[in-house]
C-alpha cells in the first residue's frame, strides 16, 4: 500500500503495487462499522496487504472484492524511527513506481525489506539508504560495479563509473564515487557494519535522490524527508 486520500465523506482513493499487475489505484468505501471486513487501517503506507479485485482494462479506479493483512507488523507502528522510514519508503515508491507493470521481483524485493525492517531490533539507521542503492537494480539503471577503479569519477546521467570525467556537470567526484560504489555493496543484513554520521547519511540520500530524478521524470521534492534528516544524532 503506497498512499490514499479520503474522497467526499464515504471513500478513499487508494494507490497499491500488486504482485501480478503492478500499480493499481482503487476506490474503497470507508468501513462503517468496526465490524467491517475492509479496515481503514488496511490503508496505511507500506502496510503488506493479499487482496481480491476484477481488474477492469480502461477502468481508472478499481474495486476490492476483499482485502486482508499479508503480514502484520509488530514494531514499525510503534517505533518513530521506522515509522519515519516506512513514511519515506511509501512517498518514494509512489512516485518511482507511477507506471511500474507487472515486476514480480521488485514486489517480492519491497515486501522483504519491509518485513526485515519490521524484525530488527538495532542498526537499521542505513536503512533507506540500503533500500534505494538496492531498488535501482530492479528499475534498470543499477550501475555495473565492475567497472571501478580507484580514481574514477561516477556519471550519474550514464550510471557509469569511468576515467573519463564527462562533458556534463551530473557526475560524482572520486572521493564521493569510491563511497558510492562501496555503500552499494550494501545489504541490509551488512549495513549496521557501516559507521554513518548524520551529515554523511543525508550527503548520500540526497545524492540517490538526485540520481533517481535524472533516470525518472518528474519525480519531485519528497515530502517526508525532512523527518527522516533529523533522525539518529551523529
Amino acid at each position: 500500500m503506497l498512499h490514499s486520500f479520503k474522497y467526499g465523506e464515504s471513500r478513499l482513493i487508494v494507490d497499491m503495487f500488486t504482485r501480478e499487475v503492478g500499480r493499481l489505484s482503487f476506490i474503497v468505501p470507508l468501513p462503517k462499522t468496526p465490524k467491517s471486513r475492509i479496515k481503514k487501517q488496511y490503508f496505511q503506507p507500506m502496510t503488506l496487504l493479499e487482496i481480491e479485485c476484477d481488474v477492469r482494462q480502461r477502468v481508472q479506479l478499481q474495486k476490492l472484492k476483499d482485502v486482508r493483512l499479508l503480514s502484520a507488523y509488530t514494531s514499525v507502528p510503534f517505533s518513530p524511527e521506522k515509522l519515519a522510514l516506512s513514511l519515506f519508503t511509501a512517498e518514494f515508491l509512489y512516485h518511482a513506481l507511477r507506471s511500474e507493470q507487472c515486476n514480480e521481483p521488485l514486489f517480492a524485493y519491497v515486501c522483504d525489506a519491509m518485513r526485515w525492517l519490521d524484525a530488527v531490533e538495532t542498526g537499521f539507521a542505513n536503512f533507506h539508504l540500503t533500500f534505494l542503492m538496492r531498488l535501482s537494480r530492479f528499475l534498470g539503471f543499477y550501475p555495473n560495479l565492475d567497472d571501478y577503479v580507484d580514481g574514477c569519477v561516477f556519471d550519474l546521467r550514464a550510471a557509469t563509473f569511468s576515467l573519463q570525467v564527462p562533458t556534463h556537470r551530473d557526475f560524482l567526484q572520486p572521493d564521493d564515487a569510491q563511497r558510492i560504489h562501496t555503500l552499494m555493496r550494501m545489504d541490509f543484513p551488512t549495513m549496521r557494519l557501516y559507521r554513518l554520521s548524520r551529515h554523511d547519511r543525508n550527503r548520500i540520500v540526497d545524492v540517490l535522490l538526485y540520481y533517481y530524478r535524472l533516470h525518472i521524470p518528474q519525480f519531485p521534492e519528497l515530502k517526508s524527508l525532512s523527518v527522516l534528516q533529523e533522525l539518529w544524532a551523529d
